[in-house]
């Protein structure tokens, strides 16, 4: 997939194209139909498919205060868009002079990149102040020959697929509800780093993972999946000709923990002080040294909540039971 750093960089490189427009944050089943017309299209009219988001997240510029977490990393999301079939991801720096265009300029922006088909869903604004309309994008783009599609929204089980509901299934850890949302488990990425080694006298070590994920499930225990990062591969910074997705292993099940250890803590009551969260994996049947490497934990069901246990046998017993719970729930798919 080719990443272009900006609609001012595609003049003339999407000829024949069909750009779906976005901000895709989470690449969920709303956003693969969107990818999945855009594709067709492209093939219809003999161009690329390609993407149009914006980075950051505009709410990040607009109402800092309420901005949304994000569901995935720009390295993740633009992993996705390239399993997705694109052909060219056009991320568009969401600065105060891009917010401040009025509809038409943004739609001779899109028009000089030479697309010959447009894809929004039905609630798609666009322009300062949110000005321009679906109606009046079909209008513009009418009379500069461009096509416009409409995608209607994707539902699953009569509920609608949205960025905001992922992110209050993730929040509330229905970890399972997300990902029929997602079309795939939540995952995170976060490199190995030491931990204080509780896990492993306790008979059970664990890989201290640190995120900078912006969005975490509710505190508490989970069954997961964990891949190894095989190889860092180049991320394809925005404006350089493509991107090469980095390669993991394997998933291997594990049970993990994500939360404040408050048997061990005096200061910590389970739920509180999301600042202070801490992941810690615990992989079945194998013990690698993985300090240093990079892992993506793909979340697939929620055990229970984390607690104070009266004793450390008490707890080393319910961790034996989370292990063969996770075992048994990991197996059955």
């Amino acid at each position: 997939m080719r990443i272009q750093g900006g609609l001012a960089s595609c003049v003339g490189r999407l000829t024949r194209g069909a750009l779906a427009i976005g901000n895709f944050d989470g690449v969920h089943l709303g956003h693969r139909g969107l990818f999945d017309a855009a594709r067709s299209a492209a093939r219809d009219l003999g161009g690329p498919a390609a993407a149009l988001t914006f980075e950051p997240h505009p709410a990040k510029l607009l109402a800092p205060e309420y901005a949304p977490p994000r569901i995935t990393t720009l390295s993740r999301k633009r992993e996705l868009c390239t399993a997705a079939g694109l052909d060219v991801l056009v991320e568009q720096s969401f600065d105060r002079a891009f917010a401040a265009l009025d509809p038409g300029a943004f739609i001779d922006l899109l028009a000089k990149t030479g697309i010959g088909q447009v894809i929004v869903g039905p609630d798609f604004t666009y322009g300062r102040d949110r000005k321009g309309s679906v109606e009046s994008l079909r209008a513009e783009l009418s009379e500069r020959r461009v096509q416009l599609h409409v995608v209607p929204p994707i539902t699953v089980h009569g509920l609608v697929v949205s960025s905001t509901k992922v992110r209050e299934f993730v929040l509330e850890g229905r970890v399972q509800a997300a990902a029929a949302l997602l079309g795939r488990p939540y995952d995170l990425d976060g490199e190995v780093v030491r931990g204080e080694g509780r896990g492993r006298k306790l008979g059970f070590p664990t890989a201290n993972i640190d995120t900078g994920a912006e969005l975490l499930p509710s505190v508490g225990v989970y069954a997961v999946r964990a891949r190894i990062q095989e190889a860092r591969s180049s991320e394809g910074a925005a404006g350089s000709d493509s991107f090469e997705p980095p390669r993991f292993g394997a998933p291997i099940a594990g049970a993990a923990n994500l939360g404040l250890n408050p048997t061990f803590r005096k200061d910590a009551h389970a739920g509180g002080g999301r600042d202070r969260l801490v992941l810690e994996v615990h992989l079945l049947d194998t013990d690698q040294d993985l300090y240093g490497a990079t892992l993506r934990v793909e979340f697939h069901h929620r055990l229970r909540d984390e607690r104070r246990f009266p004793s450390v046998d008490a707890l080393r017993q319910e961790i034996v039971n989370d292990i063969e719970q996770a075992r048994r729930l990991l197996a059955s798919r």
